[in-house]
């Protein structure tokens, strides 16, 4: 399968192992039919994001990830605007560790580009499910050291 993930930071944030995090990106797209991977995740402050959401989507709402979908079938090509206050604050809010809330959102991410929704309540209950398999996912992997 073809992978090209990037990361680029805007805040004082950054993964210690991106490695990691790629090859667990890849695996959770294969178990799902992708045929090829091309992401770039962004990682911004609340304020660079509510103005993405704002410019893009005409929402005025704080959130904590944006994706901009351009896959095609079983090919994901996207941009991924995560916002690491609201990572912060949500594990907070449901007593998740950070790493597995920011696992959360960069899987449902992913998951959107491969026709995951989250509209409904059973498309938000069959999202849900399938983020905890994929960082389950991440956890059965040999890790070592913290990854963020």
């Amino acid at each position: 399968m073809k992978v090209d993930i990037a990361y680029i930071y805007q805040t004082d944030f950054s993964l210690k192992n991106e490695e990691a995090y790629s090859l667990w990106l890849e695996r959770c797209a294969a178990q799902h039919g992708a045929k090829a991977v091309q992401l770039a995740y962004a990682f911004m402050d609340d304020e660079q994001l509510l103005e993405l959401n704002q410019k893009y989507l005409k929402h005025d709402t704080l959130t904590d990830i944006i994706t901009f979908d351009d896959s095609v079938g079983s090919e994901i090509d996207a941009n991924i605007a995560i916002s690491i206050e609201r990572i912060k604050a949500n594990a907070q809010e449901f007593s998740q560790s950070f790493e597995d809330e920011l696992l959360r959102v960069m899987a449902h991410g992913v998951l959107h580009c491969l026709g995951f929704g989250d509209k409904t309540a059973d498309d938000k209950k069959e999202m849900r499910a399938t983020e905890d398999k994929c960082i389950q996912l991440f956890h059965v992997e040999p890790n070592p050291q913290q990854h963020v």
